[in-house]
């Protein structure tokens, strides 16, 4: 089984929608082990301020079905397949790491280029798997977060 890492991520309704991504992939893959939950201003564009975390699991399926079964998720929350990238969300479920995978897989890009350049996406990671490497920096998520300019970004935990 692989182990892999997900980021949440929800602007609309955000309470009720990361809830429900939890449950969701709760339902789907069992123990979950989630980081705390960050409110963090959107990057990119001016929009509502995110919930963002950070999920992992354990999964038989292969990267590509399991990025379907992520999408699918998405969508079945009411996202639209073609949002904008500089959008609200209703639900984002991203993968961000299968196990020490690198490279182009059933086209998902690993591990995600969103680890070392947002906080929220560093800082829950770090908190769930700050021992495991980074397979391209060779650092563990800890470390990467301890080097993070945490002046780039502000973000703050909330609870639901």
């Amino acid at each position: 089984m692989a182990q892999v890492y997900v980021s949440i991520g929800s602007n609309i309704d955000r309470e009720k929608n990361s809830k429900a991504a939890i449950a969701e992939l709760q339902q789907r893959f069992g123990v979950l082990q989630l980081s705390n939950i960050y409110e963090a201003e959107s990057v990119g564009y001016q929009g509502e301020n995110y919930y963002n975390f950070v999920a992992g699991f354990h999964t038989d399926l292969p990267v590509g079905e399991l990025s379907k079964v992520l999408k699918q998720i998405e969508v079945d929350y009411g996202r639209q397949p073609n949002t904008p990238i500089k959008a609200g969300r209703i639900i984002d479920i991203d993968i961000l790491t299968y196990d020490d995978l690198v490279g182009l897989i059933d086209g998902v890009d690993l591990p995600r280029g969103e680890i070392t350049k947002n906080a929220y996406v560093l800082l829950p990671l770090s908190e769930v798997a700050g021992d495991d490497v980074h397979p391209l920096t060779h650092k563990t998520y800890s470390q990467l977060w301890s080097e993070y300019d945490t002046t780039k970004q502000r973000l703050w935990t909330v609870e639901l």
